[in-house]
C-alpha cells in the first residue's frame, strides 16, 4: 500500500463522497475511483459500500481507516524527525497524559523547556494508561504521563514523588457528601462508576475487601470526563482519583477520599531503546534533570 493511497482513502472515508474527496486531492474523479478499486483488489476485501449520493465503510473499511490514521501519523511524524535531525531546536515531541493533576507538573516542566527552545511544537495525546502505552509502543507517542498501577517492564520510567489519592466523586446533595471520607461499608448498596482498565479494579477491589462483592456497578468509564454528567444527572457515584475530578471543576460535585486512604504514584515512562528525535532527547534531559534531582 502506498501512503498516497492512505491519504485518499482516508479523505474519501471523512467526506463519504468519492466526487468531493476527487475535487478535495486535485484529482480526477475516474483515477481516484480506480485507486480505490486496485486498494480493495490488493486487500482482498470490500472497502465502501457504494450508495447514489454517499459511501460508508464496511467492518474491514473501519479497520483501515484506525490503522491508515496510525500509518500515516508515524509516516509524518517520522519524516519530520529526519527534517529536523540537524536542528536542536526544532521538531515536535508527542506527550500522552492521563487525567491527573500530577500531570500539570509535567506541563510545567513542559513551559520551561519551551522558553529554552521555543521552536519546538508538541502534540499532546489525552487518554488511559492503556491508550498511551500502545501509541508509546507503535512509536506514536515519546513520553508518556501514566498513574499506577501499570506494568512498565518494557520502559524506562521516572516515577514522581507526588501521589494521586482515590476516593468518589458525587453529588453535593448527596449523603456521602457530608463525610470528610468514606469507607467500604459506606458504598453498600449505592450505585457506582468504575474505571474499564482491569488492572485499576484489581486494585479497588483490594483496597474494599470483602464489601467488594456487596458493590453495585452501574457502568464502567475510560475517561473521567465522560462520567462527570452521568454522576451530575444521578446515575451513580463515581469512583476515581482526586486530580481528574479537580481538572472537571463542578459547583454541583464533590470529590471524598477513602479511609484508608488509598494512594498511587505517577510515572514518566518512554520506551526503551528508542532512537528519539533531537529535540525529543533534549526534553527528556530536561525532565530527567528537574525531577531526578
Amino acid at each position: 500500500m502506498e501512503l498516497r493511497v492512505l491519504r485518499y482513502f482516508l479523505t474519501v472515508a471523512r467526506v463519504e463522497n468519492i466526487t468531493h474527496a476527487a475535487t478535495i486531492l486535485h484529482v480526477t474523479q475516474p483515477t481516484l475511483s480506480r485507486q480505490l478499486a486496485d486498494l480493495e483488489k490488493d486487500l482482498g476485501t470490500q472497502l465502501f459500500i457504494r450508495g447514489k449520493s454517499k459511501i460508508t465503510l464496511t467492518e474491514s473499511g473501519m479497520l483501515l481507516r484506525q490503522r491508515a490514521e496510525e500509518i500515516l501519523t508515524l509516516a509524518d511524524k517520522t519524516e519530520k524527525e529526519f527534517k529536523d535531525q540537524n536542528n536542536l531546536v526544532g521538531g515536535t515531541i508527542s506527550i500522552g497524559s492521563v487525567e491527573s493533576l500530577t500531570s500539570n507538573v509535567i506541563l510545567q516542566s513542559l513551559k520551561d523547556f519551551n522558553a529554552e527552545y521555543p521552536q519546538v511544537s508538541y502534540h499532546i495525546f489525552s487518554g488511559t494508561g492503556d491508550d498511551i502505552k500502545e501509541r508509546i509502543d507503535k512509536g506514536l507517542l515519546d513520553i508518556g504521563i501514566l498513574l499506577e498501577p501499570i506494568h512498565i517492564e518494557k520502559y524506562d520510567f521516572i516515577r514522581l514523588p507526588q501521589k494521586e489519592r482515590w476516593g468518589i466523586l458525587t453529588r453535593t446533595s448527596s449523603p456521602l457528601a457530608s463525610k470528610d471520607y468514606v469507607a467500604a461499608k459506606d458504598l453498600t448498596g449505592v450505585p457506582l462508576l468504575i474505571s474499564s482498565r482491569v488492572v485499576v479494579q484489581n486494585e479497588i477491589a483490594s483496597w474494599f475487601a470483602d464489601e467488594y462483592s456487596q458493590l453495585h456497578f452501574v457502568a464502567t468509564y475510560n475517561l473521567i470526563s465522560n462520567v462527570v454528567n452521568l454522576v451530575e444527572q444521578g446515575l451513580g457515584t463515581a469512583i476515581c482519583i482526586e486530580g481528574a475530578v479537580a481538572m472537571k471543576h463542578s459547583d454541583s460535585l464533590c470529590f471524598i477520599p477513602f479511609y484508608p486512604e488509598l494512594q498511587f504514584p505517577t510515572v514518566i515512562v518512554w520506551k526503551k531503546h528508542k532512537i528519539f528525535s533531537p529535540s525529543a532527547v533534549r526534553f527528556l534531559q530536561h525532565i530527567k534533570h528537574a525531577f531526578q534531582a
